[in-house]
């Protein structure tokens, strides 16, 4: 692994393994050996557009996605959900965005920026973004700094909450940032930190070293909106575009239509395309009744994708026809799951490989549903992640070492209690885990947690249980997203924990502010080391496997692959075939 400066502009963070979906002669598999890379683009030529057309796609026709629930928020500043995350470049541009070709390669651009920003003084402390000429609001209105800061203050509000909070809480320098800075009492102004010097110049002023700037601005809180077309609470009904689209409909709970923005420049944007005459969400079916109207390929179906993934009952139909297989997407997504050790709890490090040792996850990837539906990992960062290194610190083979295992327990037989939600899913998996671990010399007793109760449940300090299931799903492929996030154990409080294991290690909590404070080219290949070495010298979870994304979709549709950063189709390149 490491770290090279590549001609053209291009800053190269790392290269890594990652995955893909493969047709072979018995169906799709998830191929763990494609390269993965990933960019900073330098040069303002890698932000210009147009994006590449997309081979074989042609303009016209009406894109229809089946989806069960509908999207929480088109209000770009609320938007945080996997489905609102893919569904905003739609119809909103942000600050930077990810190229991404569905191959494993990405590249960090500028969307309304000419490049990923320009760190002034080096510290990252100090960054400005120059706003591309051309890009206009659905109106016909230049977009400029000024609506982009005020997208950016908007997010202060209380009543917008559920969107990213990153960069309030980096420019005041506190997690309550809609005190320290009031919105409401100040919507004429911008929060501090936040200037705008001119109509194409965005400055943030930081007091720490914030590194990751570049990526957190590719997320929509960074949308522009003009002042006089905020409607609050209600603007997620009805979004002011910047993108390629529209929103011309909006059916709470049925529906939503986006038709072409006439006002859109593929000059400006590297990375959308604008090819179907409009885009139809419709929200209802159940993923097994989407699925097989998508399967049947009748009608207007034959030009819809079916949002869910191929849902468990239908999977070995799916990956059993061989005329569905040019209709099916496989691909690892970046949602990882651990069986989470709490620390304060399970002290005893030998105790804590012994449970890596041991753990079987070819059979639990079985009782998942197999292959379609996850990919065993052994690492803490999911191979999306830029700067992912794969290894195996607790070597035990697809089903477990409980030689090993029995060894590093040295005849005790530790008596440990999995918290398990009452989901039928995560119920068979505790029983998995339960025969598997005894298996190797543990008793475990299982709890059951209520479902809707477990996430809040397991994130308070003084949890009653020793194991529980987790997962996680990075904002941006950065270890920043994922390891002081999920490690740092001064972040440890009553309630409301992201660290679930309740690890605190002072030199490894040092290293995350070591690596946070060095340049986002620089960061890959460090947090590649901490993530080994959190591992090995402290195994504070058991890395269980990947989410795998498996989607059908009709005879007419192309352009879509699943996206590296989010794991759900991106649509940027989506088209209607003839």
């Amino acid at each position: 692994m490491r770290r090279v400066v590549a001609a053209g502009g291009v800053i190269a963070l790392v290269v890594s393994l990652g995955a893909c979906s493969e047709n072979t002669g018995e169906g799709a598999t998830v191929d763990p050996g494609r390269r993965q890379t990933g960019v900073v683009a330098t040069d303002p030529k890698d932000s210009a557009g147009p994006a590449p057309a997309v081979p074989g796609a042609r303009a016209g026709g009406t894109f229809t996605i089946i989806r069960e629930t509908p999207i929480a928020h088109l209000d770009p500043q609320r938007t945080y959900s996997f489905v609102g995350l893919l569904a905003a470049p739609l119809f909103a541009r942000f600050l930077t965005t990810w190229k991404d070709d569905g191959a494993g390669n990405l590249v960090l651009v500028g969307d309304l920026a000419e490049t990923p920003g320009d760190n002034v003084d080096g510290d990252c402390k100090l960054w400005e973004f120059k706003i591309k000429d051309g890009v206009r609001f659905e109106d016909g209105r230049s977009v400029t700094s000024k609506e982009i800061a005020y997208g950016i203050a908007r997010s202060f509000d209380p009543d917008l909450g559920g969107g990213p909070t990153y960069l309030q809480e980096w420019l005041v320098g506190d997690p309550q940032f809609d005190t320290a800075w009031d919105f409401k009492a100040k919507r004429t102004g911008l929060p501090p930190g936040l200037s705008t010097p001119d109509d194409r110049t965005l400055r943030f002023e930081f007091a720490k070293p914030r590194c990751d700037l570049p990526f957190a601005a590719s997320l929509p809180s960074t949308a522009p909106l003009p002042p006089d077309r905020d409607t609050g609470i209600d603007l997620g009904n009805a979004p002011f575009s910047s993108g390629p689209y529209k929103v011309t409909r909006y059916q709470p709970g049925v529906e939503v239509v986006l038709e072409r923005n006439e006002h859109w420049d593929a000059a400006t944007d590297p990375v959308r395309h604008q090819y179907p005459d409009r885009f139809v969400w419709t929200f209802g079916p159940t993923a097994d009744a989407a699925a097989n109207r998508v399967i049947a390929d009748n009608g207007a179906d034959q030009s819809a994708l079916s949002w869910n993934y191929v849902p468990a009952s239908l999977v070995s139909r799916v990956a059993g026809d061989p005329a569905l297989r040019s209709r099916t997407i496989l691909s690892p997504t970046p949602s990882a799951n651990q069986l989470v050790i709490n620390n304060q709890r399970v002290t005893d490090l030998r105790v804590r490989r012994a449970l890596n040792y041991a753990i079987d996850r070819e059979g639990l990837v079985k009782v998942l549903g197999g292959q379609h539906l996850a990919a065993p990992m052994t690492t803490l960062m999911p191979s999306a992640t830029i700067g992912h290194r794969a290894y195996d610190a607790y070597p035990a083979g697809p089903n477990g070492d409980l030689a090993k295992a029995r060894e590093l327990l040295g005849g005790q037989r530790p008596e440990l209690v999995l918290g398990a939600a009452d989901s039928s899913v995560e119920q068979q998996v505790a029983t998995q885990l339960k025969g598997n671990l005894e298996r190797a010399g543990f008793k475990i007793i299982v709890r059951d947690i209520p479902d809707d109760a477990k996430l809040d449940e397991i994130k308070k300090r003084d949890n009653p249980w020793d194991l529980y299931l987790g997962s996680w799903a990075a904002d941006w492929p950065s270890g920043a997203s994922i390891l002081p996030v999920l490690y740092d154990g001064r972040s440890i409080r009553a309630e409301g924990n992201n660290n679930e294991s309740y690890f605190d290690d002072p030199t490894i909590n040092a290293e995350f502010d070591r690596i946070l404070a060095l340049p986002p080219a620089a960061q890959g290949p460090e947090w590649a080391k901490l993530d080994e070495r959190i591992m090995k010298d402290h195994a504070p979870v058991v890395p269980l496997y990947v989410d795998v994304a498996y989607l059908v979709h009709g005879s007419r549709i192309g352009g879509i692959f699943v996206s590296s950063v989010f794991g759900y189709p991106s649509l940027v390149n989506a088209h209607v075939k003839p």
